[in-house]
């Protein structure tokens, strides 16, 4: 699986992702470490990858864009460690994967995964 890790987290967490043998990018590989929300979603979705953020506001670009791409991983733990955040992903990898490749917004806390499949549609 590719993913591109947000300016919110730590560029270590996307080196350890290579280690444990996935495609990982930090924004700021691509220079685009102060970039806006909507760029670095409109990369992630050009290369394929999935974003992993602790920044929130991605689910309003979904809701107002519609769209199924890319995939989000949102950490919204108490405990926020490269270690913890790495081990929480990769321990839990395989049951998200099916979701993430589909177009999905998934929420890591510290005692659920939370899983919403894209496009998020406004309520009428």
């Amino acid at each position: 699986m590719k993913f591109l890790v947000d300016n919110s987290l730590s560029p270590r967490l996307a080196e350890r992702l290579n280690e444990a043998a996935h495609d990982a990018v930090h924004v700021r590989d691509f220079g685009l470490a102060s970039a806006d929300d909507l760029i670095i979603f409109d990369r992630a979705a050009a290369d394929g990858r999935v974003v992993i953020a602790q920044d929130t506001d991605f689910g309003t670009i979904f809701a107002q864009r519609q769209t199924s791409q890319p995939s989000v991983i949102l950490f919204r733990c108490q405990r926020k460690s490269t270690d913890v955040l790495l081990s929480m992903l990769l321990s839990n990898l395989e049951t998200v994967r099916t979701d993430l490749e589909a177009g999905a917004v998934v929420v890591f806390e510290d005692t659920r995964i939370r899983t919403r499949r894209l496009p998020i549609t406004p309520i009428s």
